[in-house]
């Protein structure tokens, strides 16, 4: 079996689980997006996905990624790691869709780059679904969105799609997407315009699609084990 041909049959069944899990719920499958995360694959996958109609590819480090971006044309480029305020104005560069906003200062480096570079970026607001004392919490708390919102509503290059979050590693995910559909309904009812959601991975999207999911973030279950990198 050739690179490729694994490649197909990844996609394959991930969109037939993502079939299932909408039909399971009343949804249509052509409302979620399938994200195919490449992080620490080689560019060769890329242009494979490319072949086999992927349109939308993520990344979670802004020097791979830039690389990658740089060297690959006619994807839409999906940025859904952890941004570094340092680093926002570069991501403004290449990125189509920025997943991982959670805080004030990402968000203002972020406009800056999209201002500078004069491109229009799609964002989503990372909301922490971990209790708030846990170490290495990534999102920002509910509480914390409406004054994300208001800078992404403010800046002229930037534009408010919705949320992203992850399920904790130590709970189960239908609770944590369930509390997540409450979070999103309140935070959609002040930005009728932000009907995103962006949750789910290869061992939890059927869980994600139930609780309203928009867009997918899979990789393993797609490209197989994720290569081993110095």
């Amino acid at each position: 079996m050739t690179r490729r041909d694994e490649i197909a049959a990844g996609l394959v069944a991930v969109r037939g689980r993502i079939d299932a899990a909408a039909a399971a719920v009343g949804r249509h499958p052509e409302e979620i997006t399938l994200v195919v995360v490449t992080k620490f694959f080689p560019v060769s996958d890329i242009e494979h996905l490319k072949a086999l109609g992927v349109v939308d590819v993520g990344e979670n480090r802004h020097q791979e990624a830039a690389a990658k971006a740089a060297q690959i044309e006619g994807v839409r480029w999906h940025f859904i790691g952890g941004l570094q305020s340092n680093k926002a104005a570069a991501v403004a560069a290449y990125a189509d869709v920025v997943h991982s906003v959670d805080r004030v200062k990402v968000a203002h480096a972020l406009a800056r780059g999209a201002d500078q570079h004069d491109r229009h970026v799609e964002v989503l607001l990372q909301v922490s679904l971990d209790p708030p004392d846990r170490a290495g919490r990534a999102g920002a708390a509910a509480a914390e969105l409406p004054a994300l919102a208001a800078v992404i509503d403010d800046a002229s290059h930037l534009h408010l799609r919705g949320l992203m979050a992850v399920a904790p590693l130590d709970e189960d995910p239908v609770e944590a997407f369930a509390r997540l559909s409450g979070i999103r309904a309140e935070f959609c009812a002040r930005h009728p315009q932000a009907t995103w959601l962006s949750a789910g991975m290869s061992g939890d999207l059927e869980a994600a699609v139930a609780a309203g999911a928009t867009h997918v973030r899979v990789g393993s279950a797609i490209l197989g084990s994720r290569p081993t990198v110095p």
